[in-house]
């Protein structure tokens, strides 16, 4: 490999692009190349030229300088970096026993004496023989919830007795949740500290969890720009007397819901459990279901009308089924703190680590009151005190690297009882996150594989705002050269033959030819409607409008021919249509075509941009090299 990055396989304006990067490239996308004649080394030499021209002119543009891409590029590294650091590991050591704490829930009451980590030693002393007493009165038999109503300190507790009811994992903050687990039913727990003091728990019984269940849903959407002809509430009230009338769930969701991602598989949605959608009113309709195969009545939530129907309540569900959720969840949750501080220890295990001046007292003075009601407004900390707080490696970060983290952060922090509080929470994240920094700044240099990888995101990353500054979004906003384009190439955009025409759809064949012989009338589609449907049976579903040839509105079959056309579907629906109108192929307007109108802009824009670019930088391909490549790589 070290040989390889020595050799250069061509220039752009003298800055040198290697071999090794080429051939990883080149070996990652080849299967994607549709073009057989780019699939050579000396054929996708083309592609890649204008790929790294295209990273040149992003950094002439300074591009890399943006804050939204700094950001962008940090979470990418973050992610790539955990497999190396071994953060993975510890979020799946601490998701399988949240899994496994997460088969039962527990019933408990608790004890607070308040203490914060800012406490000073007596304070802290003086809370701990607080709570270690009201511990020893509690293992002698007083009752627990009389003792929790005359010491606690929790809000109300001399009203609720310090009970919790059931809860199970992520519910309450880690120590306290392990602690709980930890303690058999009947039993006083040991004495554990959170970030608000010191708790005694008492456990009262443990159960098994409930389990997920499989829904299915019929859903009419009621967005306020909504341009269809028909009414939401009345749609899904004639949709559930199909369902009354005999007519399948999955059959009406796939033809009628219009909710995309489950419509096409019969209405059927992602497994769940209580508290896990942020939709109550659909939680609540769906948990009151007792039978499986039982489905709701219409009712409304936020973003429309729904049917919903229980499929099946699971039974226990395994670790590797349930895997990526519950990482997701140690990641957010109070779990984090401990991957956070593994990760750390071991970086500085690695590169060395050595605490520097000390801090919280003069931050204390420095900053004051206002960090705890996150209003802070930034002082640069005066050079004469800028000392360095700690090094890692061979880096040092200073006072002032600290302030600047608190000021970034300052506004999404959690809610903190001392300004002490606050500063020790922000010391142990400014910590940990420096010493990921660090690592990860030093993976790039350390392992190839990884500089690989974390280049290729770079440059895309670049290449990507590249595009969206000088093609789309100029393609966007120039609706002058998008409506000369389309004059240009009108012939491009053409309706097929269309028809103005009523289509009826029906299951039952003499609703179908009395809705035909009310069309052949003259009839409207209220009269139709009004006549045929009652308030308990739905006989007819009617779209009115314009359908293009090969439309999904018009049956197989079907001649774009004024009259009256009727057919039978192999699923038992008869199909009622009558043309009013026949309209020719005609030239589409242009706000008909804008989307595709600006697409076909934006590749001329692209094309002209690479030529620019070709023209602007001189590119030198070292033949000797080339040479080497397609010895190698061309078999």
């Amino acid at each position: 490999m070290g040989q390889q990055k020595k050799d250069v396989l061509l220039t752009i304006d003298g800055d040198p692009v290697y071999a090794s990067e080429f051939t990883r490239v080149y070996q990652k996308n080849l299967d994607l190349v549709q073009d057989e004649s780019q699939k050579s080394v000396e054929g996708y030499l083309d592609l890649f030229i204008d790929y790294k021209l295209k990273v040149k002119e992003a950094y002439e543009q300074d591009l890399d300088e943006k804050k939204e891409y700094q950001k962008e590029f940090k979470k990418y590294q973050e992610q790539l970096s955990r497999y190396y650091i071994y953060e993975d590991n510890v979020t799946k050591d601490l998701a399988k026993e949240a899994y496994e704490r997460g088969l039962e829930e527990i019933e408990a009451s608790h004890i607070l004496v308040t203490s914060s980590y800012a406490d000073v030693p007596e304070d802290t002393l003086k809370a701990y023989t607080k709570i270690k007493n009201i511990r020893d009165r509690a293992l002698a038999g007083e009752d627990f919830e009389k003792l929790a109503k005359e010491t606690s300190e929790e809000p109300n507790a001399d009203k609720t007795g310090g009970n919790l009811g059931y809860f199970s994992v992520f519910s309450l903050v880690y120590p306290f949740e392990t602690e709980a687990y930890n303690t058999k039913v009947g039993e006083v727990s040991n004495i554990v500290r959170t970030r608000f003091g010191y708790h005694i728990i008492k456990v009262h019984d443990r159960r098994e969890r409930s389990t997920q269940r499989t829904v299915s849903h019929i859903m009419i959407s009621d967005r306020e720009d909504d341009t269809r002809t028909f009414d939401p509430e009345e749609r899904i009230n004639d949709i559930y007397k199909l369902l009354q009338q005999g007519q399948t769930f999955e059959d009406l969701a796939k033809q009628y819901s219009e909710d995309k991602g489950s419509a096409g598989n019969g209405g059927r949605l992602r497994p769940f459990r209580k508290g896990e959608i942020k939709a109550k009113v659909f939680e609540d309709k769906v948990f009151a279901i007792k039978t499986p195969g039982t489905y709701t009545e219409p009712f409304k939530s936020v973003v429309g009308w729904h049917i919903a129907r229980l499929d099946s309540i699971h039974g226990k569900s395994s670790f590797e089924d349930e895997k990526a959720e519950y990482e997701r969840r140690v990641k957010d949750g109070s779990r984090s703190k401990i991957v956070v501080a593994a990760v750390a220890n071991t970086i500085k295990d690695k590169y060395g680590f050595e605490e520097g001046a000390p801090y919280l007292d003069y931050f204390e003075d420095f900053i004051g009151e206002d960090l705890v009601k996150k209003r802070w407004e930034y002082t640069p900390v005066p050079e004469e005190d800028d000392k360095v707080i700690f090094t890692i490696g061979d880096r040092k970060h200073y006072f002032s690297d600290y302030a600047e983290y608190i000021r970034e952060f300052q506004r999404v922090m959690r809610n903190f009882g001392s300004v002490r509080d606050a500063l020790l929470y922000f010391y142990d994240m400014f910590e940990a996150e420096s010493a990921k920094q660090y690592y990860k700044d030093k993976l790039e240099e350390e392992d190839p594989e990884y500089a690989g990888v974390i280049t290729e995101y770079r440059d895309g990353l670049l290449i990507f705002d590249l595009m969206q500054t000088n093609i789309w979004n100029k393609a966007k906003k120039d609706t002058v050269a998008a409506k000369a384009y389309y004059e240009a190439n009108k012939e491009q955009y053409q309706w097929k033959k269309r028809v103005g025409a009523v289509v009826v759809n029906s299951t039952n064949a003499v609703s179908a030819q009395k809705a035909k012989q009310m069309l052949e009338n003259g009839e409207t589609v209220e009269a139709i409607k009004k006549q045929l449907n009652t308030p308990e049976t739905v006989n007819v579903i009617i779209s009115e409008g314009k359908f293009e040839e090969g439309a999904k509105e018009l049956p197989a079959g079907f001649r774009m021919e004024q009259g009256i056309f009727e057919t039978k579907d192999q699923d038992g629906r008869y199909t009622i249509v009558k043309v009013n109108q026949v309209l020719p192929p005609t030239t589409k307007e242009y706000e008909d075509v804008r989307g595709r109108v600006m697409t076909a802009l934006q590749q001329q824009l692209e094309e002209d941009f690479m030529d620019n670019l070709r023209n602007k930088y001189n590119v030198e391909v070292r033949k000797k090299t080339l040479k080497k490549l397609k010895r190698k790589l061309d078999k």
